[in-house]
């Protein structure tokens, strides 16, 4: 994996990398992100009874991760998480009503919390150039997948137990419930998802290569 071009990401190889046109460059892919963010979060699929729809959001999540870096991700995912505070309806089941950091507080809170978690990993990843084939990509999803699931099923859980909703005669054990709730009605989609981010930037890297060639 090896290249000279290996400590860079998708948004660093293209377009300016200096002065005053790289800030613009920056704050463009910051704007352009929320917005995917935004819309990815919105394409769900509910799958009772869980409270956690599918969504493309965490598709949303890993690839810009994945293309923006560490830092440019970090703080696309930073800002979208401060609009969502603030009220906007920018999350996957938020709404005029329901928002804000009343939402965050909910059932997908630690999901979210996760996305800061995926994007660190995945962007220092993508760094080391794991984005440039298929195979690496996708352990690099897999990482990022369980780093959103493991505070969002422990958040889950907690929510779960302190809202009273535990139903012990169907479940039989919180952790039981934890994970058909926040993860048995996910697998299947979050590897579609998983395998097509995979493909997607190992694609995008050989079509910036012939290009430079």
């Amino acid at each position: 994996m090896a290249d000279t071009m290996t400590n860079q990401v998708l948004s660093e190889a293209l377009g300016p990398n200096q002065g005053a046109r790289l800030r613009i460059k920056q704050a463009v892919l910051v704007v352009l992100g929320i917005a995917v963010l935004t819309i990815a979060a919105k394409i769900k699929l509910p799958v009772p009874p869980s409270p956690v729809p599918v969504g493309m959001g965490t598709f949303a999540v890993l690839t810009i991760a994945a293309g923006y870096g560490p830092r440019l991700g970090l703080t696309t995912i930073l800002g979208y998480l401060l609009i969502g505070a603030l009220g906007f309806d920018v999350f996957t089941s938020s709404t005029a009503q329901a928002n804000g950091l009343t939402y965050m507080a909910g059932s997908t809170g630690g999901f979210l919390f996760g996305f800061v978690l995926a994007t660190l990993a995945l962007g220092a990843l993508a760094k080391r150039g794991w984005d440039r084939s298929v195979g690496w990509m996708a352990l690099a999803m897999l990482i990022g997948s369980a780093l959103l699931y493991l505070p969002g099923l422990a958040w889950l859980a907690q929510w779960i137990q302190t809202g009273g909703m535990f139903k012990a005669e169907v479940y039989g054990s919180l952790f039981s419930q934890t994970l058909a709730w926040g993860l048995v009605p996910f697998v299947i989609g979050d590897l579609m998802k998983l395998a097509l981010a995979a493909m997607l930037l190992p694609a995008i890297w050989k079509l910036v290569g012939k290009a430079r060639g």
